[in-house]
């Protein structure tokens, strides 16, 4: 079975997030243990798994794994499989958050995703500490499920350095799926890291799924739609934002830095 590696919000090979890509022929899903088997193999922060559609409005259906857990929403692997099948123009995937849109012009891919509008929260316990900084504002970010906080500067942004296990203990004993730590920009509109360590992922590189709720937050405090908000990871990587109602549009390029043949 073929295989592919792909970095997503990239553009340059080791930049942006990787995402595994696997196509199947139509038919039944493999082993639910199985995609997850293969998913911890590579180690990325997804792996995505699609086959052609048979639901009402989509192309193909599509599933995300982290290396220890099945999620309901990923950005990055999404652009990654759009750019996989290079069908210019949309394409429709069927997934556990709806039927979701991509479209593919040239090297740009647009994702269009439903909005996680931010609903502001207390800190909870212990969230200072394991992040060893005060937080301006904490909020929830919908059916997404993170934390948002939301920081002075870009510089705390760069400078914070979890405490993974605490992290991992608050997202677990809350039911979150990981925590956006956020701030204005200095040459970007926003920027911001993203850390899951109970999902697996204890930094993700580039969070597509994560901008449906900075989206929001920034269009509001900035007064503009249009937005381009940067992760900075180690990695980095840019992603060009516009929201409209209840959809948000991630824009963004991708590279594939491996394709192979997955022999088991």
């Amino acid at each position: 079975m073929r295989i592919r590696v792909v970095d997503a919000f990239a553009d340059r090979p080791f930049g942006g997030n990787p995402a595994g890509v696997c196509l199947f022929e139509a038919g039944d899903w493999p082993d639910e243990r199985w995609m997850q088997a293969v998913a911890a193999e590579l180690k990325h922060a997804e792996t995505a798994f699609a086959r052609p559609s048979e639901a009402a409005g989509a192309d193909w259906d599509l599933r995300w794994f982290t290396p220890t857990k099945e999620v309901a929403l990923c950005g990055h692997a999404t652009l990654a499989t759009a750019h996989v099948l290079a069908t210019p123009g949309k394409i429709s995937f069927a997934t556990l958050s709806g039927i979701l849109i991509a479209e593919v012009d040239g090297d740009w891919i647009t994702l269009d995703f439903p909005v996680n509008r931010p609903i502001a929260i207390p800190a909870p316990e212990g969230l200072s500490e394991a992040l060893a900084l005060e937080a301006d504002e904490v909020y929830v970010t919908g059916e997404l499920g993170d934390l948002l906080v939301v920081v002075p500067d870009e510089q705390t942004v760069r400078r914070v350095a979890p405490n993974w296990d605490a992290i991992a203990a608050i997202t677990t004993r809350e039911q979150f799926r990981g925590v956006i730590v956020t701030a204005r920009g200095e040459r970007h509109d926003f920027v911001s890291r993203f850390f899951a360590p109970g999902s697996g992922i204890p930094e993700d590189p580039v969070t597509g799924s994560a901008h449906t709720a900075l989206t929001p937050y920034w269009s509001e405090r900035l007064g503009r739609d249009d937005l381009v908000g940067y992760q900075a990871s180690a990695r980095g990587g840019v992603v060009r934002v516009s929201s409209s109602g209840d959809r948000v549009y991630l824009k963004g390029r991708a590279i594939t830095v491996l394709d192979g043949e997955l022999l088991v």
